[in-house]
């Protein structure tokens, strides 16, 4: 029961993200924000969860597990509540950055009690059931959030947390073993660990979500924050790895399973965020879907999940887990090479089988790469392992989305140009379209031919633009296929559980 409260609570915390998101603008104009300033609504969030992640394993042994998670979890609940009644920008960004700071709690602790309370044979189902948090709360999230959004208002993505919370807390209330506090470890803390820790990630995501926005290192502002992220970052690893009680155990990363786990873990995070990202600004930009319809377009990439992963243990049992892992990589990056042919017409029909692949595709690889990657993980390393490998999922999940935002830009530039040295007044088909642009708007009520034709220029413009960002978007999910046949080589190199031993470290 405290595993399923555990996991319902990271479910709610991962929702949380791709939902806002998907009511972005909606929020920013309820609360007078600009759409510059207004993704520090999520920036904040992200920011402070990816800090947070990390550190559970510590406080958890400090406050002991019963009291830091059932705070936490109500504290996301009081906040969500917080965030539907915020009235301006900094109120909201304060708001949402608690929120994510108790949200980031839950997810590294979910997964720490699949692997310390849950014996050997049932941990395939805990990790199943922790899949569903991991895989199908992104997919899910913008086709919830577009139909609250649409139907009841944007207040109503921040209310929905409130009665699976409620029960959340119940399960959690009645199953956690009550444990006293060992507040001396404040005192033993690896601090310079915490601090250098903080500071660095918190740079490297803001980094991350605003670098494209503020043209990458044009920007004084993204200048110094990536000197200080590879500065803290670089001090960081050196405490840790020289210090005789770290935050985090590094050297769990020389162990052949959890390294490469951690590097499929990582590069799955990139396809796995940036398909959330990528996808809804495709139908929003290329073809005008508000989020209403966006929603029932994504919601064929998690609804075959609900009825997968819970038979992933089945398989896990009856398969080598790492052929599930292999299978599962090849259909999330084939889902992703489908798309890289778009045309104009190319929406919600031609989306629904390469979406239902990739629904396939994950279900098949949370759970199995999980297991593998953490067998043999001893219980005092456990904290350390999971802050690990749901931090890293995050962070390839921001760097994903930061490269395919600038990959984006540059590819709608080069795809203009192109297309451009082809449309020219000196080719007949360019002239012929021209003129019949022209006679379409005179015969529309511009009774000035030289404004026609002004507006058949523009007409033009427009087209060949919409046609570059087209080419640039089926080059973004040929990025995310590429990036999981590197996560799929990687896995190669896993080892069958069965055959590494707890203290292995090659």
């Amino acid at each position: 029961m405290a595993v399923i409260g555990a996991t319902l609570g990271a479910f709610m915390a991962v929702l949380n993200i791709q939902i806002v998101n998907a009511s972005l603008a909606d929020i920013q104009g309820a609360i007078g924000a600009g759409i510059d300033d207004g993704g520090w609504i999520s920036t904040s969030y992200l920011v402070a969860e990816i800090v947070v992640i990390p550190l559970s394993g510590w406080l958890a042994q400090v406050f002991s597990i019963r009291l830091y998670l059932l705070t936490n979890a109500i504290l996301f609940l009081v906040l969500s509540a917080a965030c539907a009644l915020a009235q301006d920008l900094p109120q909201m960004i304060v708001l949402r950055a608690v929120q994510g700071f108790t949200g980031g709690v839950l997810i590294p602790m979910a997964f720490t009690l699949i692997i310390t309370l849950l014996p050997r044979a049932k941990q395939p189902v805990g990790l199943a059931l922790f899949a569903l948090s991991a895989t199908f709360a992104p997919a899910i999230g913008p086709t919830i959030g577009g139909y609250l959004t649409e139907n009841f208002g944007w207040q109503y993505i921040f209310y929905v947390n409130l009665a699976p919370g409620a029960i959340m807390v119940g399960m959690l209330w009645y199953a956690l073993e009550p444990k006293p506090m060992k507040l001396a470890l404040l005192r033993q803390g690896d601090w310079p660990g915490i601090v250098t820790m903080a500071i660095g990630l918190s740079a490297l995501q803001t980094v991350l979500e605003e670098g494209n926005k503020d043209d990458w290192f044009g920007s004084p502002f993204i200048v110094k924050l990536s000197v200080i992220a590879t500065l803290a970052l670089t001090a960081f690893l050196l405490i840790e790895l020289s210090v005789e009680k770290p935050l985090l155990n590094l050297r769990l990363l020389f162990r052949r399973n959890f390294g490469f786990g951690i590097l499929s873990n990582f590069l799955l995070g990139i396809a796995l965020y940036g398909s959330v990202f990528i996808l809804p600004q495709y139908l929003s930009r290329i073809q005008g879907y508000n989020a209403e319809q966006i929603g029932m377009v994504l919601a064929w990439t998690g609804l075959p999940q609900l009825v997968l992963i819970p038979l992933v243990p089945q398989l896990m049992q009856r398969f080598d887990a790492r052929v599930v892992i292999g299978i599962g990589f090849v259909l999330f990056a084939g889902s992703n090479f489908m798309n890289i042919f778009m045309t104009n017409d190319y929406a919600a029909d031609q989306l629904f089988w390469p979406n239902v692949v990739r629904a396939i595709g994950q279900a098949l690889v949370m759970a199995p790469l999980s297991a593998v990657a953490t067998a043999g993980i001893e219980p005092e390393n456990a904290g350390s392992a999971s802050g690990l490998f749901n931090m890293m999922r995050n962070l390839g999940g921001a760097v994903g989305i930061a490269v395919l935002q600038t990959v984006l830009t540059k590819r709608e530039q080069y795809h203009s140009n192109v297309l451009m040295q082809s449309v020219t007044v000196f080719e007949p088909a360019t002239r012929t379209r021209l003129d019949q642009l022209t006679q379409y708007f005179v015969n529309h009520g511009i009774a000035d031919r030289t404004d026609a034709s002004r507006r058949a220029f523009v007409a033009i413009g427009h087209i060949v633009q919409k046609q570059a960002f087209i080419q640039a978007f089926s080059d973004t999910f040929f990025l995310l296929g590429a990036a999981l046949i590197v996560a799929l080589v990687a896995a190669m190199f896993l080892k069958k559980p069965g055959h590494v031993s707890a203290g292995e470290a090659h």
